[in-house]
C-alpha cells in the first residue's frame, strides 16, 4: 500500500494524501460500456512514479498517455478511453470540475473576459441562453476518438495560446456556433434551426472547417476556408494581392494566387525603358506575405500559386519547389498550379510542340484561355504564325514530362484543367470567368484582378465550407434535412463575418457561393460492400453525389424563395436553366450506368423561377483535421491501414478507421489499389454532379514497376484519364514510402492546415 503521508498537489495548490482507489476509479469510469479494454492494462502501462507533492495533473497525463499507446485494431475502444480521460482532464482545466457550469453563466464569464462575441448577450436573452443549455448533451463528449480531443485541444477549444488556457469544452463550442450562425433569424424559428443544427453536429452528422469551428462565437469574424485572389500585369496590383494575402492568412484563410498575368522575365516596361524581371522576384514577395502569419497557432500560412502552362517562364517557374538549385532561382515554400486545356492536351497525344509566350506579348490570349476554348485555339495558331511575337517552342511531351517529373518528385506541383472548369461550371464563363482553384484544389470561382487595396472593380473570391458524414447517415433521404440545415446556416455565416478586403465583400455579397463536400467516404464505401478499384462503387457514388448535389441545390432555392436569389444570380449558368447534369463530360456515360432518381426538370423550372440564393452549393475538400473530430475517414480518400499514426504538431495521435473489427476485410487500403484507374473514375462520377472541384490525388507504389521507378508513361497515362473523366483539378501525388508503412503516417492535408475542414 503506498505510503499515505505522500501528498499530492492539486490543481489549485492544495496539498492532500494519494488516493489510489480514486485513481482507479476515474479509470473504471473511463473504460464503462466499452469493449476489449482493461483498467487493469492502463494502469500497468502508466508506470506513475510517485513522488511527495506530484501534480495531479501530471497524474492525469500519465494516465491518457497510457491509454492512448494501447490504440489498436484489436482493441480500438481504448481510443474512446484516452478520450474519457482527456476530456475529464480538460474540463477540470476550464471548469475546475468535471461538471460544465449552466450556459448563460458560461458566456456571461467569458463575454467579460474577451473571449466570446459580447453579441451573444446582445442578441439573446437569458430565457434563450436558458433553453438552449436543456438542448445540450454533455454526454456526447464521451464519443469523441483520442486524436479528436487533441484536435479539439490544440485547434478549436478558446483559449488562451500563450498560457496554455482551456476555457470551454466542445458540446459549449457546438451550440454557440450554432446560436451565432442564426442569431439573425426571427425568434419564432431561431432556436428550432439552433436545436437541429447543435444536433446534426454535435452527432457528427456535419462537419464544420477549422476557420468556424475555432472562431465562430469569438470577436474574431472571419470564417471563410478559401481565398482566391487574382493579380494583374502592374505593380500596383502586384501591391495589392500582397496586402489582401496579408490580411487573410492572418485570419486563418488558405490562400489561391493567381499570378498568370505577371509578363515573363526580359519583357519590356514602361515603353522600353526596361527589361522586366520576371515572375520569380514577385513569387518570392507572394511567398513572404504567405508566411508572415502563423494564424494565431491554429494553422501556419499556405497558399498555391497558379500560372499557365504556356507562360514563357514555364521551364523554370516547374522547378521552383524542388531541391535542386539555390535560393535566388527557387521559390519552395508556397504550391503551384499548372493550368491546362483542350489544346495543350492535344498538342501532346500528337506528338507537336507548345508554343510559349509572355501573356503581356499576345493580347486576348490569356483571358480565352479560360472563357473561350474556340477563341484561344484561334489565337494561339495565330500568335504561333507571326515571327514578331518573342515565342519558344518545346515539344510537349518534354514539357509535360517535366512538368510530371516535378510533381512526382514534390508531390505538390497540381494541375487545373481549366477548360472543364469553365465549361461544366455554375458560371457563365464569357461574364464570369474562372481563372484560378485554391491551395487544396477544390474550390473553383470567378475573380478579378485587385487593382488597389480598395478597388471597386475587383473580385476576391471566397468559399466556406462544410461537409456530411457519409457514414452517420442510414439513407440518402437524410441529406434532405442535412442540406437546409447546412445551406441556412453557411449563408448566415456570409452575413455575419466581417471583410478585411472591400472586394472580397463584394464577391462574397454577389455570389454567396458555399462548397459542402462529404467525410468518411472510405467508411461509406466499406460498409456497403464495394471497393475503390473495381468499378463495384460507381452506381452507389452516383447515387450518393446525386443526392447531394439535388438536395443541396433544392435547399438553396427554397431559401431564395424567403430571402431572394444571389445578387449576380444572373452570372450563373443555373439562371440560364443548365443544371450540373446537363454539363457534364459524357465520357462517365461509359463508367456508370446507373439512372438518375431526382425531379432535376420540377428543379430546373423551380430554379428559373426562383433562382438559388448561393452560386455554388458543392466542393469536395481533404477534410483531415474535421475527418479526426467525427472519428472517421477523411475526405473521400482511401486509409492506409486499419490505424493511422498521424503526424500534427500535437505529436504523434493514433486513430483506427471506424468499424476496424467488424469492417476489417471490407476495407480497400491505398496501397492495395493495383493503380490509379478506379479511383480516377470515381472522381470523374463525382464530378458530374459538384459544381465546382473536387481534392483528387494520384497514389503510386514503384514496386509494382520494373525498376523500382514509376514510369513517365505511367504518370501521363493517369493525367489524361483525369482528364477523359471531366475532372477538374489534381492535388497531391503521393509515393509510396516503405520507411512509412512501419509506422504507416499520414501527413495532414493542406500541410499548413489551411483548408481544411
Amino acid at each position: 500500500m503506498m505510503n499515505q503521508r505522500l501528498l499530492v498537489t492539486k490543481r489549485d495548490g492544495r496539498k492532500e494524501s494519494i488516493n489510489l482507489n480514486k485513481i482507479h476509479r476515474v479509470i473504471h469510469w473511463a473504460t464503462e460500456g466499452l469493449k476489449n479494454v482493461l483498467v487493469s492494462q492502463v494502469e500497468v502501462r502508466s508506470h506513475i512514479q510517485f513522488y511527495d507533492g506530484i501534480k495531479t495533473a501530471d497524474i492525469h497525463k500519465t494516465i491518457i498517455k497510457a491509454a492512448a499507446d494501447l490504440i489498436s485494431c484489436e482493441s480500438p475502444d481504448y481510443q474512446y478511453v484516452a478520450a474519457r480521460l482527456a476530456v475529464f482532464y480538460l474540463r477540470k482545466k476550464a471548469y475546475g470540475q468535471f461538471n460544465p457550469p449552466k450556459l448563460y453563466d458560461h458566456v456571461s464569464l467569458l463575454v467579460a473576459m474577451g473571449k466570446y462575441d459580447k453579441h451573444l448577450l446582445i442578441d439573446y436573452s437569458a430565457e434563450e441562453l436558458e433553453e438552449m443549455d436543456g438542448f445540450i448533451d454533455h454526454w456526447r463528449d464521451m464519443n469523441f476518438s483520442y486524436a479528436a480531443v487533441k484536435q479539439l485541444e490544440g485547434k478549436y477549444l478558446a483559449q488562451n495560446r500563450v498560457t496554455g488556457e482551456i476555457y470551454e469544452s466542445a458540446q459549449f463550442l457546438y451550440i454557440l456556433v450554432a446560436a451565432c450562425l442564426f442569431s439573425s433569424y426571427p425568434s419564432t424559428t431561431r432556436l428550432d434551426y439552433i436545436k437541429r443544427f447543435y444536433d446534426a453536429v454535435s452527432t457528427f452528422k456535419i462537419s464544420l472547417p477549422t476557420p468556424i469551428m475555432s472562431g465562430v462565437r469569438t470577436p474574431t469574424r472571419q470564417f471563410s476556408s478559401c481565398v482566391l485572389i487574382e493579380c494583374s500585369d502592374s505593380l500596383n496590383s502586384i501591391n495589392a494581392t500582397a496586402s489582401a494575402i496579408v490580411k487573410y492568412v492572418s485570419q486563418r484563410a488558405g490562400i489561391g494566387i493567381n499570378a498568370g498575368r505577371i509578363r515573363a522575365l526580359g519583357s519590356p516596361i514602361r515603353g522600353g525603358e526596361a527589361l522586366h524581371t520576371g515572375c520569380i522576384p514577385f513569387y518570392k514577395y507572394f511567398q513572404s506575405a504567405v508566411k508572415s502569419c502563423s494564424q494565431g497557432g491554429v494553422r501556419g500560412g499556405a497558399a498555391t500559386l497558379f500560372y499557365p502552362i504556356w507562360h514563357l517562364e514555364i521551364e523554370s517557374l516547374l522547378v521552383l519547389k524542388n531541391n535542386r538549385g539555390v535560393e535566388a532561382n527557387r521559390v519552395r515554400h508556397i504550391d503551384y498550379g499548372v493550368q491546362l486545356n483542350k489544346l495543350m492536351y492535344q498538342r501532346l497525344l500528337q506528338g507537336k510542340y507548345i508554343t510559349l509566350f509572355s501573356p503581356s506579348d499576345v493580347p486576348g490570349l490569356y483571358d480565352a484561355f479560360f472563357a473561350d476554348q474556340c477563341e484561344f485555339e484561334r489565337l494561339y495558331t495565330l500568335y504561333e504564325q507571326d515571327s514578331c511575337i518573342r515565342q519558344h517552342q518545346i515539344k510537349a511531351v518534354e514539357l509535360f514530362s517535366l512538368m510530371m517529373q516535378e510533381r512526382a518528385s514534390t508531390g505538390r506541383i497540381y494541375v487545373q484543367n481549366v477548360d472543364h472548369c469553365n465549361t461544366h461550371s455554375p458560371f457563365d464563363p464569357l461574364v464570369a470567368p474562372i481563372r484560378q482553384s485554391n491551395l487544396c484544389l477544390e474550390i473553383a470561382l470567378p475573380t478579378k484582378p485587385l487593382e488597389d487595396v480598395n478597388d471597386d472593380n475587383g473580385e476576391i473570391a471566397l468559399c466556406t465550407l462544410s461537409a456530411f458524414n457519409l457514414g452517420a447517415i442510414d439513407s440518402l433521404e437524410e441529406l434532405k434535412e442535412l442540406a437546409t440545415l447546412t445551406v441556412r446556416a453557411l449563408d448566415a455565416l456570409l452575413d455575419y463575418q466581417d471583410y478585411p478586403v472591400p472586394a472580397a465583400k463584394r464577391g462574397a455579397m454577389g455570389r454567396r457561393t458555399l462548397g459542402i463536400g462529404v467525410i468518411n467516404f472510405a467508411y461509406y464505401l466499406a460498409e456497403n460492400g464495394v471497393r475503390y478499384s473495381d468499378g463495384s462503387a460507381n452506381n452507389l457514388t452516383h447515387r450518393t453525389f446525386e443526392a447531394i448535389q439535388y438536395y443541396l441545390l433544392k435547399a438553396s432555392n427554397d431559401l431564395a424563395r424567403e430571402r431572394g436569389a444571389c445578387p449576380w444570380f444572373n452570372e450563373t449558368t443555373y439562371a440560364q436553366g443548365l443544371l450540373p447534369v446537363d454539363t457534364y463530360k459524357k465520357d462517365i456515360d461509359c463508367i456508370v450506368s446507373e439512372p438518375l432518381h431526382y425531379d432535376w426538370e420540377a428543379l430546373r423550372v423551380d430554379i428559373k423561377q426562383y433562382g438559388l440564393r448561393n452560386s455554388t452549393l458543392s466542393a469536395v475538400m481533404p477534410s483531415e483535421t474535421s475527418s479526426q473530430i467525427s472519428n472517421a475517414t477523411n475526405g473521400i480518400e482511401p486509409p492506409r491501414g486499419l490505424v493511422s499514426v498521424k503526424a500534427s504538431k500535437d505529436g504523434i495521435l493514433r486513430q483506427v478507421v471506424p468499424a476496424s473489427i467488424s469492417l476489417k476485410k471490407s476495407y480497400e487500403f491505398l496501397w492495395e489499389m493495383p493503380n490509379n484507374d478506379g479511383y480516377l473514375h470515381l472522381v470523374g462520377v463525382m464530378q458530374k454532379f459538384i459544381d465546382q472541384a473536387i481534392s483528387a490525388n494520384t497514389n503510386y507504389d514503384p514496386s509494382r514497376f520494373p525498376t523500382d521507378k514509376v514510369p513517365m508513361k505511367q504518370l501521363l497515362r493517369d493525367l489524361l484519364t483525369a482528364y477523359k473523366v471531366g475532372i477538374k483539378t489534381l492535388y497531391y501525388q503521393n509515393t509510396r514510402d516503405r520507411a512509412e508503412d512501419k509506422q504507416l503516417i499520414q501527413k495532414d492535408d493542406c500541410e499548413s492546415g489551411a483548408c481544411k475542414i
